[in-house]
């Protein structure tokens, strides 16, 4: 019978936290489209504004994500 050391239960629950971290993220840029495309619908002539500024958000909410990963990664 294996004997499980505490290092490798931690090591499974980082990965299970960071699985849960991502919903946030998944749960930004869903709302970041939708509002985008909302705005879109209702004020056309703006859309090239609203598509830079959506870019933007989209660029800010993949770094938050990649930041989580990469701490898993560090403290792992």
């Amino acid at each position: 019978m294996d004997i499980i050391t505490l290092a490798e239960v931690a090591g499974n629950l980082s990965v299970i936290g960071y699985g849960l971290a991502t919903l946030g993220p998944g749960i930004g840029l869903g709302i970041l489209f939708g509002k985008a495309m909302e705005s879109t619908a209702r004020q056309p002539e703006m859309s090239g504004r609203i598509q830079t500024i959506m870019f933007i958000g989209l660029a800010l909410v993949e770094v938050l994500a990649l930041i989580g990963f990469v701490a898993v990664i560090m403290f792992h």
